[in-house]
């Protein structure tokens, strides 16, 4: 079995997230970690959970690019719906993001210490969203008053990387579809986090993983991703599997 430690199956470009969840089953998918966005994406989420409470988790943020002016208001409300939604498994997904815009710098990383002081009081990961930002999500996270733990998700990053965000909390490094690309340098990276540190995730719809690049990506792709990765550290699938499985069960205390 493998886990999809983050995927959005719940977004419009999912005409019938039902059937994808079906799809992912039927591929050895057992369990989908399902992390929210924004105000609109808190209702499509916990629904498609309710559908499929055995083999789905919630993790419940506001994601870094939605931080704007209303960012307090907004953050109230999720606050709200990671005490009272079900399945919640997670603080997610959070973080800093400058790669499209540095207007709300300061703000991201506000609201980023908020919510993961809401993972260090419910004793809940974190799942980081970090694109052109590492130097602030490691000095937010290096101001928190314990040890945080959680996700890196979507890494691509370089070994020093590693070395810096092990260096800051009890992390684990969620690879996608972005280690199969022809450009990526990953693959020379996995030796460094090491398999005890791996999670396997989609991030679907984004960053389908070859055979599919390009395409609208799914929870069921995860397969191909897994396979790159197991063969780039030189075991089975199957091991790989349980491997990230058990690192996933761990994190995020799932049955």
């Amino acid at each position: 079995m493998i886990i999809d430690t983050h995927t959005h199956l719940y977004l419009p470009e999912f005409d019938d997230p039902a059937a994808a969840v079906g799809r992912a089953l039927d591929a050895g998918v057992g369990h989908m970690v399902l992390p929210n966005v924004d105000l609109t994406t808190i209702g499509p989420m916990s629904e498609l959970h309710a559908s499929f409470p055995e083999c789905t988790s919630l993790a419940m943020g506001l994601h870094p690019t939605e931080v704007t002016g209303s960012y307090m208001d907004d953050l109230s409300a999720v606050n709200d719906a990671l005490d009272n939604a079900a399945g919640v498994v997670a603080v997610g997904e959070i973080g800093i993001d400058l790669y499209w815009d540095k207007t709300w710098r300061k703000e991201q990383m506000n609201a980023f210490g908020i919510q993961c002081r809401w993972g260090l009081e419910r004793d809940l990961p974190i799942i980081i969203h970090c694109r052109d930002g590492l130097d602030e999500v490691l000095e937010v996270l290096s101001g928190l008053p314990d040890v945080p733990r959680g996700v890196f998700h979507s890494f691509g990053g370089t070994s020093d990387d590693v070395r810096r965000i092990r260096d800051t909390g009890d992390f684990y490094f969620g690879i996608n579809g972005i280690v199969t690309f022809k450009n990526s340098r990953l693959r020379e990276v996995l030796p460094d986090i090491g398999a005890d540190r791996l999670l396997l995730e989609t991030d679907s719809p984004y960053l389908a993983p070859v055979p599919h690049r390009g395409k609208r990506n799914e929870s069921a792709y995860i397969v191909h991703t897994a396979a790159y990765v197991a063969s780039a550290l030189g075991i089975s699938t199957d091991k790989l599997a349980d491997i990230t499985t058990s690192n996933a069960r761990r994190l995020f205390g799932i049955g």
